[in-house]
């Protein structure tokens, strides 16, 4: 484990640094890439279906990605492996945030697994769907980017709104009060729906613990 300029630690991942480097993302990388990526893909979609069949796909692709969301950081991230050469692999996806929550460059995904990643999902969805399946992709892509921009701002923004509090409270919990629980980033219902929300009438004692690292994060944000 590493220590930042600015007092953040960070764990390294690999002892060559070009690899390292592949593993971290800063906020202008994300927003530069993202912000070429979503136009073209929807330069790619136009014409392929009328509006109201294209908004419809649009709408479904931000539902499945809500889904997926839940799914992949319920089961996927916080799988619990006794085959080492997996626990590896795990820690290097998510236990590392996990042991340094508040790196800002590994608060966002890196595009060496997100773009390999939605590839795959492009390709499931274009072979399952035929050439509209792009609509139903830009629309998860939307709800992709929306989820790792949110991932971001629960960590290294403070919680100004209503809306900003609540997110970033939802988010902390599952960090500082209980890891087995709060899946959910952005859409939270997910985990209202599978009995996996904390529920702060049960969890008084951590919850202090979590309004205290929530007041903590924004008194340096």
């Amino acid at each position: 484990m590493t220590m930042l300029s600015d007092g953040v630690s960070r764990v390294r991942l690999f002892r060559n640094p070009w690899l390292e480097r592949l593993t971290v993302l800063s906020f202008p990388g994300f927003v530069g890439l993202w912000s070429v990526a979503i136009p073209v893909i929807f330069w790619v979609a136009w014409g392929s279906a009328g509006v109201l069949q294209a908004s419809a796909m649009v709408l479904g692709g931000l539902l499945f990605w809500s889904l997926t969301e839940y799914v992949l950081h319920r089961h996927v991230f916080h799988w619990k492996s006794d085959w080492p050469p997996l626990a590896a692999l795990l820690f290097m996806i998510h236990g590392n945030h996990h042991a340094v929550p508040n790196d800002p460059l590994r608060n966002l995904m890196p595009p060496l697994v997100s773009i390999p990643v939605h590839l795959l999902f492009f390709l499931s969805f274009d072979a399952l769907m035929g050439p509209t399946g792009i609509w139903f992709f830009a629309g998860f892509i939307i709800g992709y980017v929306s989820y790792d921009f949110v991932h971001y701002t629960t960590h290294q923004w403070p919680g100004r709104t209503r809306l900003g509090k609540l997110l970033k409270r939802n988010h902390m919990r599952h960090h500082f009060a209980r890891t087995e629980g709060n899946y959910a980033i952005t859409a939270m219902f997910w985990d209202r729906a599978f009995g996996t929300r904390i529920d702060r009438r049960n969890e008084e004692q951590r919850e202090g613990r979590v309004a205290a690292r929530i007041d903590q994060q924004e008194s340096v944000s």
